[in-house]
């Protein structure tokens, strides 16, 4: 047994129990008594707090405050380990009530300094006007999918009411509170992304796999390009409007468009869509005076869209 390993399970033997005489451990790792007292002092080197007991034996305590397990953190990542457990709920990933008891294991063994920290900080997720729910999912699914990521094993499963589907398994996403599962469709031959919360994995898995490259090499631009509609990461369509609305009026519900204050009554908003007539109509939301800047074709879906919007009003009775 090397030095590493032994001292990784000397300390997860000291978590186990609360005291542990010295013989005991010694006898449980094959040592002498000195080689148990230089892996402590070794131990203690590394920020683990470990008290010796007294009494006939001698013995060994971890105390509170050290009982994470054998990974070595400092204050920073102790601290972001736990945000995330504490903003995990919102991922709808059905680990709501693991992370809540994650975090309070971790809470509990954190030395005084840091829980003083943690406590300061509240963290509240709200979610966007517009904004998708988060939708349940069993971490049984995302642990499965997971692991067929790492092994690189075929994975078959049944999807929504279509046929089963065989895919080599690449990325797992997660966009606006759903999961996505990013994969190589073996019969369709070409990439396709996946609701999780929609599949159902099949057991046994077949067989191993070489992975691909994702189109681009870049998983989180790939995935934006086809919710997007397109194989670019970028709107099939932009154009600019001039809007006869403040610049602090415009930017809270821009999206993903670039607002430019031209005056205190007017800025222009550069905006995308995957179409012309759908870019048009949004930037109509505004219900704002504008001037279109350009392109000639956003000029034409204003005009195509106005003869839509009138023909609907008189249909309707309006006139």
């Amino acid at each position: 047994m090397t030095t590493t390993s032994r001292l990784l399970t000397l300390l997860s033997l000291l978590q186990t129990r609360r005291d542990w005489p010295g013989s005991l451990l010694a006898s449980r790792l094959g040592i002498s008594d000195r080689t148990v007292r230089r892996d402590v002092d070794r131990l203690r080197e590394m920020g683990y707090r470990i008290e010796a007991t007294m009494g006939p034996d001698g013995g060994y305590r971890l105390d509170s405050g050290a009982e994470l397990p054998p990974l070595l953190f400092d204050d920073d990542q102790a601290l972001a380990v736990a945000i995330a457990l504490r903003t995990a709920p919102s991922l709808g990933a059905g680990i709501g009530e693991a992370a809540i008891r994650a975090l309070a294991t971790m809470r509990q063994v954190m030395p005084s300094r840091l829980r003083h920290r943690l406590d300061t900080l509240e963290v509240t997720t709200v979610a966007r006007p517009g904004e998708v729910a988060s939708t349940e999912i069993s971490l049984d699914v995302l642990v499965t999918l997971a692991q067929t990521i790492r092994d690189r094993v075929t994975l078959r499963f049944d999807y929504a009411e279509g046929p089963p589907k065989r895919v080599e398994p690449h990325h797992l996403v997660v966009s606006d509170g759903r999961w996505y599962l990013v994969a190589w469709d073996l019969d369709r031959d070409d990439w396709r992304i996946y609701r999780v919360d929609r599949l159902r994995p099949r057991i046994p898995h077949g067989a191993p796999f070489t992975p691909r490259t994702v189109p681009g090499g870049d998983v989180d631009a790939f995935v934006s390009a086809r919710f997007k509609g397109a194989d670019a990461n970028a709107w099939p369509c932009r154009g600019t409007v001039l809007l006869h609305l403040p610049a602090r009026d415009v930017m809270p519900f821009a999206g993903d468009g670039t607002v430019t204050a031209v005056d205190e009554q007017s800025c222009t908003l550069d905006a995308g869509s995957w179409s012309w007539g759908a870019l048009a109509a949004s930037f109509g939301r505004f219900e704002a005076e504008m001037e279109v800047v350009g392109p000639p074709e956003l000029a034409e879906a204003f005009e195509t869209q106005a003869e839509r919007f009138a023909r609907a009003g008189r249909l309707s009775g309006g006139g």
